[in-house]
């Protein structure tokens, strides 16, 4: 055997020999293609081979960083986990989310460790006491997901995770923190569950009820499980758009009126506002339901008595003008004729004066029974005034038809009528106008109605009498002026004097009283008392009245100090509603403060007891205005007026005043009502003063205020402007003298 690796060593030897003289040779030679030598070509493999490897990891290293830049962009958080739940990567959100465990997360470490320190640190408090428990919980849930979950960590945020799992087995997780998203539904919940507006949500997509507050089941009467039952069309109580439907760009909705049905079957109004929102993940609407029915049945309550007389529950003329415009609209295309028959009670004070205002109204209420039980279904019928009511006949075709029903109806009305134990007879007089002929408007038609009236109760009351164009001279001048004052109150010819009131124990002037006066271009100055009964009878009254109350504001404001405006209110005016309105506008064009303003009314607007006037005079009353009671002592109620109003002021009537000094009867009424404005805090004031020795008794008596020629007639605004600056710059003794200046 060392034989054999002897030879095989010389051999070797031998070899390697000829091997290094070949390739000294070779040297000397210089290279050719057969010396290329074979072990560098595969070194050459090798290394190339190893740059692909490392240029292939640098790719993935870098598509790695691609990806964690990628990921740390996404607001929520993101995890990757291998098939054993071990960590691969997640990004800054995630890191943030756990901020107590952050430094546990490591490529390679089990996210189950990480539970198990997060619990011993006490980062999930519902895992506390059943540790083993949660995490396999947890793991089964991660690696078998079906729907996303909630987790609550111990600061008290809510995170939402969803989880689902990857091809080779491993898991890709989102983290949301929704905490603000659970607070603001706590507070909804809260503003919803105890908010005292009956609220409910509702599906958008099919209506279904999600949700009611206990203020909707109180007041639906459903109970909560009844409520899940419906849809919100089942409770409306007819078939209309909900509240969401048309054309709107904001989420949300004004209020739209609907009628729904409670559950005892009675139907109520609603103002629904409606607001989109998502409420457990679907999109839903919320309603907020106000109930306004008792609002509508005002507002019906309210219409009826614009409209209709309070007592009779009849038309009133408004009423009446306007159904028959419509009816002499359809008489112009036809050959029938319309009737205005004006019908006025005889003696009716009478009633009132021996048995009372409320025999006199039920008296009236018996009026309207039967004259509405004499008349056809399609014939009008309404109340006018205190005494007065009109019938309009339709469809006459023969003359004798009117006459007819006009003896009818005066011999319903006198019948004898039983009220509370009274036997009270009754007459009436009928004035009548046909239309076309006597005119083709309601309001030419019923003016010459009423004239025709006149010329019944003048001539022989409990008849009727026709209109005539040549009636007396006293009708056509009660025409002429009703027009002129139409064409007066158009150019606003006219105006406000003003008559001082006087303070007796300073002697200042503390107000004016606003007295309508009309120049007339022809007439000169055109007496009220000629004009404003016109006016009442018209309906122009509103107009004047708004009118000169504009007017008197504007004067007023401009006047110095602190000097009040009265303005005299008639009843008609309280009755077309909206005065309330047409105070307020006068106070705020003229700019002045509610308090010197004071609205004089008389005994006759509180007749009617109406609820409507009461409310009206409070309403003006707490907006500052001051509410005084003219010409007291003339009625004849007026001590119960006192108690169902608090008055600030009550106006002796001038018929006391007139002749006091030498009449002990109206000394003696002064002298109490002086002594009950004392004991009521309300102040008094005189009217028509006009001597020396009225004033001395006034004052020695207690009186407050006095007014009358003694000091000045009503006078134009310049002129009380000047009087009032001229009081301004007097000395004190000098005040009550710079008053007088009659």
């Amino acid at each position: 055997m060392p034989q054999i690796r002897l030879k095989a060593n010389k051999t070797s030897k031998r070899c390697a020999g000829a091997a290094v003289r070949k390739r000294r040779r070779a040297v000397r030679k210089g290279p050719g293609p057969s010396t290329v030598p074979k072990r560098p070509v595969r070194a050459g493999l090798a290394a190339e081979r190893e740059r692909a490897v490392a240029q292939a990891l640098a790719e993935a290293r870098k598509s790695h960083e691609r990806l964690r830049e990628a990921i740390d962009l996404v607001p929520q958080g993101i995890v990757f986990l291998d098939s054993e739940g071990r960590y691969i990567l997640w990004n800054k959100r995630y890191a943030e989310i756990y901020k107590a465990s952050a430094d546990m997360f490591k490529p390679g470490a089990r996210f189950q460790d990480t539970l198990r320190v997060g619990i011993a640190r006490g980062d999930y408090p519902e895992a506390i006491g059943r540790e083993d428990d949660w995490i396999a919980e947890r793991m089964q849930r991660m690696f078998h997901p079906s729907h996303s979950h909630e987790q609550i960590l111990a600061d008290g945020r809510c995170i939402q995770i969803e989880e689902c799992t990857t091809s080779d087995g491993g898991v890709i997780g989102l983290r949301v923190d929704i905490t603000e998203l659970k607070q603001r539904e706590a507070s909804f919940r809260l503003m919803f569950d105890s908010n005292p507006v009956p609220m409910i949500v509702c599906a958008l997509r099919d209506e279904r009820i999600l949700a009611v507050n206990d203020a909707a089941v109180a007041h639906y009467g459903y109970s909560s499980v009844e409520f899940a039952q419906l849809t919100l069309r089942r409770l409306q109580a007819f078939e209309s758009d909900l509240p969401w439907a048309g054309d709107h760009t904001d989420d949300e909705r004004a209020a739209r009126t609907w009628k729904h049905v409670k559950a005892d079957g009675s139907l109520i109004d609603l103002a629904i506002y409606s607001r989109q929102l998502t409420y457990n993940g679907e999109p839903a609407v919320l309603l907020a339901l106000m109930d306004i029915t008792e609002r509508k049945r005002a507002e019906m309550r309210l219409a009826f008595m614009t409209h209709h007389d309070g007592l009779t529950g009849l038309p009133n003329r408004n009423l009446l003008r306007k159904r028959l415009d419509e009816l002499l609209v359809h008489t112009r295309r036809a050959s029938d004729k319309i009737a205005a028959l004006f019908i006025g009670i005889d003696h009716f004070k009478a009633v009132n004066d021996t048995l009372g205002h409320a025999i006199g109204d039920k008296l009236l209420r018996g009026v309207a029974r039967r004259l509405r039980s004499t008349l056809r279904e399609e014939d009008l019928l309404a109340r006018l005034n205190s005494d007065e009511f009109a019938v309009v006949q339709t469809g006459i075709r023969r003359p004798q038809e009117i006459t007819l029903l006009a003896k009818r109806l005066l011999n319903a009305i006198a019948e004898p009528y039983l009220l509370d134990g009274h036997s009270v007879v009754a007459g009436a007089s009928i004035g009548i106008a046909v239309a076309p002929v006597d005119g083709d408007d309601s309001e030419k038609l019923l003016m010459n109605a009423d004239m025709a009236l006149s010329r019944a109760k003048n001539d022989s009351r409990g008849s009727f009498s026709f209109f005539e164009p040549g009636m007396d001279a006293r009708a056509q001048a009660r025409r002429k002026i009703e027009t002129e004052l139409r064409t007066a109150l158009r150019n606003e010819v006219l105006r406000p004097y003003y008559q001082p009131l006087v303070e007796l124990s300073s002697g200042r002037i503390s107000g004016c009283e606003a007295l309508v006066r009309w120049p007339h271009p022809d007439r000169g100055m055109i007496s009220p008392a000629e004009f404003i009964p016109v006016a009442e009878d018209t309906g122009l009254i509103n107009a004047i009245g708004a009118q000169v109350l504009r007017q008197a504001c504007l004067d007023a404001s401009r006047w110095p100090g602190d000097i009040r405006v009265a303005v005299n209110l008639s009843p008609l005016q309280f009755r077309v509603g909206n005065l309330m309105a047409t105070v307020m506008d006068a106070l705020k064009y003229a700019g002045l403060p509610p308090h010197r303003l004071e609205i004089e009314i008389t005994e006759t607007l509180l007749l009617e007891k109406s609820s409507q006037v009461i409310a009206t005079l409070h309403a003006l009353r707490a907006l500052g205005v001051r509410i005084s009671m003219d010409d007291f002592g003339t009625g004849y109620s007026s001590l119960s007026y006192l108690r169902s109003f608090p008055f600030d002021k009550i106006k002796i009537d001038q018929s006391f005043v007139r002749d006091l000094c030498n009449n002990r009867e109206a000394q003696a009424i002064v002298r109490a009502i002086i002594s009950l404005g004392m004991g009521l805090g309300v102040t008094i004031t005189a009217e028509g003063v006009e001597t020396e020795a009225e004033l001395s008794w006034l004052r020695a008596e207690g009186c407050h205020e006095a007014q009358g020629f003694l000091f000045s007639a009503a006078r134009p605004n310049e002129e009380i402007k000047g009087l009032l600056d001229l009081q301004q710059s007097a000395v004190p003794d000098q005040q009550f003298a710079a008053a007088r200046v009659a």
